[in-house]
């Protein structure tokens, strides 16, 4: 009886510490896209936007590759803190999906980042 008691709460634990690890992996992509694109200078509300247009047009799939190809760009970069409406369109080129940088050319244009391509969001 008292061991099937701790098993039990062994197992409950578990549970919890599982479910705990799963909803820590699951980020809204959109939150991260706009956090990681206000990191280098660009403003809030267009950062939420173009986050927001990429989560729902891209899938989670193409968004990990636009991130893995976002942070090569940036590798030995000599302004790290800094990239422009242009950059961003370029390092989406490098994702072999060519939807990747359709939307994020389409999120740019709508969200108002390529009015002044030289300098930030």
């Amino acid at each position: 009886m008292m061991q099937d008691r701790n098993f039990r709460k062994t197992a409950g634990m578990a549970v919890v510490g599982i479910a705990t690890l799963s909803l820590a992996a699951c980020v809204n992509p959109s939150a991260k896209i706009a956090t990681s694109l206000e990191g280098y200078g660009f403003q809030p509300a267009q950062s939420q936007c173009v986050g927001d247009r990429l989560e729902a047009n891209l899938s989670l799939g193409q968004l990990q590759q636009l991130g893995r190809a976002a942070k090569a760009s940036r590798e030995g970069d000599t302004t790290p803190g800094r990239l422009t409406a242009s950059d961003f369109i370029r390092v989406s080129g490098q994702v072999k999906d060519p939807k990747v940088p359709l939307e994020v050319g389409k999120a740019a244009a709508a969200c108002g980042i390529l009015t002044d391509p030289a300098s930030p969001l």
